[in-house]
């Protein structure tokens, strides 16, 4: 198992814990510390076991009041960062 953690700017949460599978392409788990806890609470359960490129294609750029990111725009990278983790 790939295990990241990743520190996210421009949003409310201070870490975002993300665990893939040793192939990098299937997301295990992730974990939000901070920020809005309904949302970040429910993403977890609505990425878990599905491909990461899903999950990028579907939350890269999603943006959180005029900020040009978001706690799930910044998942995705956590995701990319773990993904080149399992590809080095």
């Amino acid at each position: 198992m790939i295990s990241h953690d990743f520190i996210p700017r421009g949003v409310c949460t201070r870490m975002i814990h993300v665990e893939l599978d040793d192939a990098g392409k299937t997301i295990e788990n992730v974990s939000f510390y901070g920020g809005c806890p309904g949302n970040l609470a429910a993403i977890p359960k609505l990425v878990k076991g599905r491909p990461v490129d899903e999950i990028v294609g579907i939350l890269a750029g999603n943006d959180c009041a005029g900020r040009g990111t978001s706690c799930a725009d910044q998942l995705t990278i956590a995701l990319r960062q773990a993904q080149a983790l399992a590809n080095a």
